[in-house]
């Protein structure tokens, strides 16, 4: 994001008197309080799988999910984009997307694999690091390198979501699949892959009348069954990075890798 405050050593800041001086200095709430209620939905994922609620736990990375949308959309159209805003937002996702998904796979399925589900839970909480602190250092815009670390959580999150039993423990099957799923989406999110970014999608100019309704249609689908619509649509998403890549392969192009 672009710097808007002043840092505390910048000479303009000491022109001004001590009442503009704090508020050059302050930080816009909005967007700040936002990201906050994602950085607790990340707090309250890892409090609900460490209860055994994991349906809540899932539920409340789907909220960061949402909040972690509105944060970066509601601070570009209300101007109060920050650098602290930015650094704060990136620790938020670290929590809520890299930390929660993370230790509520390992707690539900993963701890019955040993050594090898935390190694798995582990790694996919490395690579959620990799990808926030590389799209710090060199930004994406119209499209993603690597799977975004909010989708990778949502993958994670809807697959406990369908699989877990309240009272009942993760069987061998689950918890194999499970760590399949956790590594790949890990490495998804470092892969060099190219993914579209909903950052070009334009909320706020008109639309024609049939974007509403598909958009209500979508709805539809989705409330049908919640974990297995948003399971498959993420999965999709994920996927489309390397469908992408081998098919411009197969049709003589640069895939991106």
């Amino acid at each position: 994001m672009a710097k808007t405050q002043p840092e505390e050593g910048d000479d303009d800041v000491h022109q001004l008197d001590p009442g503009d001086r704090l508020r050059r200095r302050g930080v816009y709430l909005l967007p700040n309080l936002i990201t906050t209620g994602a950085l607790f939905a990340g707090f309250f994922a890892i409090v609900a799988g460490m209860s055994g609620n994991f349906v809540a736990a899932a539920l409340a990375i789907y909220s960061a999910f949402v909040l972690d949308t509105l944060d970066g959309r509601v601070a570009r159209w209300t101007r109060s984009e920050s650098e602290f805003g930015a650094e704060y937002d990136s620790l938020s996702d670290m929590v809520a997307f890299g930390v929660a998904p993370a230790l509520v796979a390992f707690t539900w399925a993963l701890s019955d694999l040993g050594q090898v589900g935390w190694v798995v839970a582990f790694i996919y909480m490395a690579c959620a690091g990799l990808r926030l602190a590389r799209f710090n250092t060199k930004g994406d815009n119209t499209t993603f390198t690597g799977l975004a670390s909010p989708s990778a959580a949502a993958i994670i999150a809807s697959a406990v979501w369908i699989w877990s039993t309240p009272g009942e423990a993760a069987g061998l099957v689950a918890s194999v699949g499970m760590a399949v799923i956790t590594a790949v989406v890990g490495l998804l999110m470092v892969s060099q892959f190219t993914y579209f970014s909903p950052k070009t999608l334009d909320l706020k100019g008109r639309q024609p009348f049939l974007v509403l309704v598909a958009i209500v249609l979508v709805f539809a689908v989705i409330f049908a069954h919640p974990p297995l619509v948003l399971l498959v649509c993420f999965a999709a998403y994920a996927l489309s990075g390397p469908a992408m890549y081998l098919w411009n392969r197969y049709r003589g192009g640069n895939g991106t890798m």
